[in-house]
């Protein structure tokens, strides 16, 4: 009962303006930064929801203040007092200052700056520490809203949540690219993406999606891949081609970019960034036409990072449009899942999703009937029956089906305008980081 009187009795830094005047506050957070003035000594203290300011004039209080380094936790309790010059016009006057931890060692960053200007690998070697400062919380807060709406935005069509195996015994798409993992004296896998479970699911729930980590063995060193990355997959049934997949991605992307308004409207607004508005219809392009615009080779199977930028700003030219859709992929690119494109099945039924000129989405039509799985793998020199698992489902009827995938990293950079993927990644894990 004690502990749940003292939790009652904290107030958030961001609800201190909202206290009576003159009126008993504790509150409880870190040393974000110390000044000490010849009169008067200010510490600030930050919690969850924002920054406090502590006026310190007592010798006893100076003392305490001076033996808690910053980052130190602390217990404030003060008088709410008015002051137009404090973080929302309140600060706290008369301190008795409680360490709850012993002195903070001194941060490996200045965290009390309103910009980090250390390097990227002092960031994610110190990332436990780092990610305290304001401006790079923000950036996850993005990431954390996003979550909420991609979630929110398809519950509301009437999909299913699921969790699938991250270890696996077969690869998803190709044996190039993936984990290799010890399972039990035998061999495993870890799961490059849920795509054959999300399809399976179709099969029981019809619509489904999933938020969990994907895991990719790419030898990239680039500033846009990760060796582990959070994929938002959504996968639905009864469609009539990958376009009403694309409407279901506009229809989450949509949500995403709600819940960041409304769930994250400030770190938006300390970041400085523009959150896209998302059209009622993303601007489509074939993928053929795609290669003629960007000034790209006829015969080329993919799109470089160089073409995806010149389409993203081609697209904002002609349609103000932070988003560009390019369908009609060439067969021989996509997995041997991926649905032909009717009348021409030199190309196939997928698309990709280009935001601000990367791209961000991949997705489909897939095939559905058992037959046209085992034409597929066969054209590819693959045996079913190494399928088997994958291809039960199929064999006992599954309706015309697609889904998509986003990366929740990219689009979170993207989204805040990050030189580098791994700048809002908690933890990142590539070819050289497996700590911290």
């Amino acid at each position: 009962m004690q502990a749940t009187a003292a939790a009652a009795a904290r107030t958030l830094a961001a609800d201190l303006p909202r206290a009576e005047p003159g009126s008993q506050v504790r509150i409880e957070g870190w040393v974000h930064r110390r000044r000490f003035l010849a009169a008067v000594t200010f510490l600030i203290v930050r919690d969850r929801s924002g920054l406090a300011q502590v006026v310190v004039r007592e010798p006893e209080a100076l003392g305490q203040a001076r033996a808690c380094g910053e980052e130190t936790v602390v217990a404030v309790s003060g008088l709410a007092t008015a002051n137009p010059a404090a973080p929302g016009g309140m600060e706290l006057t008369e301190p008795r200052i409680t360490p709850l931890t012993e002195p903070a060692q001194t941060p490996p960053v200045e965290l009390w700056r309103p910009a980090l200007d250390a390097a990227l690998p002092t960031l994610l070697d110190h990332a436990a520490v780092s990610w305290r400062h304001p401006a790079r919380r923000a950036t996850w807060q993005l990431a954390a809203a996003s979550l909420r709406g991609f979630r929110t935005a398809l519950d509301d069509l009437g999909f299913t949540e699921i969790q699938t195996p991250k270890l696996v015994a077969t690869a998803t798409e190709s044996g190039a690219n993936v984990f290799g993992v010890d399972y039990f004296g035998g061999r495993g896998y870890l799961a490059q993406s849920p795509q054959f479970y999300k399809q399976a699911m179709v099969g029981v729930f019809e619509r489904v999606y999933e938020t969990g980590p994907v895991f990719r063995a790419e030898p990239h060193d680039t500033a846009r891949h990760l060796a582990e990355y959070v994929s938002l997959d959504a996968e639905l049934g009864f469609i009539t081609s990958h376009r009403d997949v694309l409407a279901v991605l506009r229809h989450a992307l949509a949500g995403m970019t709600a819940a960041v308004r409304e769930q994250a409207g400030p770190a938006a607004q300390r970041l400085g960034i523009t959150i896209p508005e998302v059209p009622a219809e993303f601007p489509v392009i074939h993928f053929r036409d795609a290669l003629r615009m960007a000034g790209a080779p006829p015969g080329e199977p993919d799109l470089a990072p160089a073409h995806e930028q010149a389409l993203g700003q081609w697209a904002a030219r002609e349609h103000g449009s932070d988003f560009l859709a390019v369908e009609g992929y060439p067969m021989r690119k996509r997995p041997f899942y991926t649905h032909p494109q009717p009348g021409d099945e030199r190309w196939s039924s997928s698309f990709d999703l280009l935001f601000r000129g990367v791209e961000l989405v991949t997705g489909g039509q897939r095939l559905h009937r058992y037959a046209d799985y085992l034409a597929a793998l066969r054209a590819r020199g693959e045996d079913p029956a190494a399928y088997a698992g994958y291809l039960d489902c199929f064999a006992h009827g599954m309706p015309p089906h697609g889904g998509f995938a986003i990366g929740l990293e990219r689009w979170t950079a993207r989204l805040a305008g990050a030189d580098n993927v791994r700048e809002v990644t908690l933890f990142p894990r590539d070819l050289h980081r497996l700590t911290p």
